[in-house]
């Protein structure tokens, strides 16, 4: 079963968290920092060596999504607060991050 977001907004109970639910029946919250940090986009990460660039200390600790799209039907392009939006989480991987840094939710 191909993996897509079904909901996603402003964890009202996690402030500077958002929520993602997927198809699955799965629901995480995941802070707006770690996700903002994890952007895979050629700015963040090296695209030769998959080296990430950007570095935790770069982010802003309250940086926070203006805007989010889906492109297609397979990623999410987020617009942060801090004027990036290069960056399009697949939907495999944006799974992957709310498995490693979210917080599970019933």
């Amino acid at each position: 079963m191909l993996r897509t977001p079904t909901r996603i907004e402003p964890d009202p109970a996690r402030q500077g968290s958002m929520v993602i639910a997927w198809n699955t029946g799965e629901c995480f919250s995941v802070p707006y920092f770690e996700l903002r940090f994890e952007c895979p986009c050629a700015v963040c990460v090296d695209e030769k060596t998959g080296r990430r660039i950007l570095k935790r200390e770069q982010v802003a600790i309250d940086v926070k999504p203006r805007g989010a799209e889906v492109v297609g039907r397979y990623a999410l392009q987020i617009r942060w607060s801090d004027q990036h939006s290069t960056g399009m989480y697949h939907f495999d991987r944006l799974f992957e991050l709310c498995q490693a840094s979210g917080s599970r939710l019933a």
